[in-house]
């Protein structure tokens, strides 16, 4: 079948287009949730981390639509769920609601937002993988990655100044519509042809990548801080330019893998993946440390450079350890993995932030990548063995 090349730029630019929903919201959520009287850091922290929570319940079910259904079907459904998240959001700003009331819509249409990004990204890298073929996987899983943190470098600033400008209810209205042209672009794209066989049952193939789905967990409990509370930490320490964190994490990201898309698929995912945990690390820690706002600039940066080829690289390994039929489950599983991270990170540091403050969040994202990084190190270490 002869496929049109234009393909992946045109998925991709969807998928940038409706993550802006969620990049848009990122910032601007924990300062909304904290202008209301009486709400902690965690309640913040917990609407930023919630989306992630229902990815985690969702991705084999987006992993079974995309494998049996295929990921054009997967990743459409998604795009609509995302307009239907921003708009039940919207509704939170209702004045005739009560603070929790309002909180309780925030939260529900978060965790919608959750299922059409679980729905839209598996679906994406299965029709982009089904398109191209196996052996350009790491190159698909490098675009969609591409997308997704391009739209955080444009959104986190962007999201401020609308909400800091307008409202919160317009950044919402502008969210909504982003993911429906991103439907209209992919409209005649082809589906990728279906693959049959034996499908083996979800928790088998999550045993079977569970130590590359640990070392991209602990890779996200640094981005999960970075997102929640980058912008605080900026406002705590009366530094300017807080929305610009996001923007040099998503540069850095987008950077990397446009320039390093191709390795793992080269070299293999294990040995990208071990110098990537190393320069996350050492970048959290700069904003850790960090005195000024340009080396917590600096260290978001390398944060972002650090945290960009990990899923790609891992999941190169994912994608060798599974059979064809199974592929879009297990990237939705090992996707899980990253969900989980990312749920538990919001609460979890924001608690952290109440006692020891925003920035002891950032050497806790620090220490759980160098962790990511020995674990990489005993799977290359084992790797021989185990062919």
């Amino acid at each position: 079948m002869k496929t049109d090349r234009s393909f992946l730029p045109r998925l991709s630019l969807a998928l940038f287009l409706s993550y802006l929903s969620v990049a848009l919201s990122l910032t601007a959520v924990p300062v909304y949730v904290m202008s209301w009287p009486g709400f902690s850091n965690v309640l913040a922290g917990l609407a930023v981390g919630i989306p992630f929570l229902s990815t985690i319940f969702t991705r084999n079910y987006a992993g079974q639509i995309a494998d049996a259904s295929g990921g054009h079907r997967c990743m459409r459904r998604g795009l609509v769920l995302y307009a239907l998240a921003c708009g039940l959001c919207m509704l939170s700003t209702l004045p005739a609601l009560p603070a929790f009331g309002r909180y309780g819509v925030l939260i529900a249409g978060r965790l919608l937002l959750g299922l059409g990004e679980s729905l839209c990204i598996v679906g994406m890298m299965g029709w982009g993988i089904g398109l191209a073929g196996q052996p350009q996987a790491g190159r698909v899983m490098a675009w969609t990655g591409a997308a997704m943190y391009g739209a955080f470098a444009v959104g986190g600033p962007v999201g401020l100044i609308v909400y800091q400008h307008f409202s919160f209810a317009i950044l919402m209205a502008v969210s909504a519509a982003l993911p429906l042209v991103g439907l209209a672009l992919i409209s005649t794209l082809p589906a990728a042809p279906l693959h049959t066989g034996h499908r083996e049952p979800f928790w088998t193939i999550l045993n079977k990548i569970r130590w590359p789905g640990l070392a991209v967990a602990l890779q996200g409990v640094g981005f999960a801080a970075l997102g929640a509370f980058l912008s605080l930490r900026f406002l705590q320490a009366g530094w300017s330019y807080a929305g610009w964190g996001l923007t040099c994490f998503g540069a850095a990201f987008v950077a990397m893998r446009l320039l390093c898309g191709h390795l793992p698929d080269r070299i293999g995912g294990l040995k990208v993946a071990l110098p990537s945990l190393l320069v996350e690390a050492v970048g959290l820690a700069l904003i850790w440390g960090a005195h000024s706002p340009e080396v917590a600039l600096i260290g978001a940066f390398l944060t972002g450079a650090g945290c960009s080829m990990v899923y790609p690289s891992l999941g190169v390994e994912v994608v060798h350890l599974v059979p064809a039929p199974m592929r879009s489950t297990a990237l939705g599983g090992f996707s899980a993995f990253q969900d989980l991270a990312y749920a538990a990170t919001g609460p979890l540091a924001g608690f952290l932030a109440d006692r020891s403050g925003y920035a002891e969040v950032f050497l806790l994202g620090s220490l759980c990548a160098m962790l990511g990084a020995g674990l990489v190190c005993l799977l290359l270490a084992l790797k021989p063995q185990s062919r």
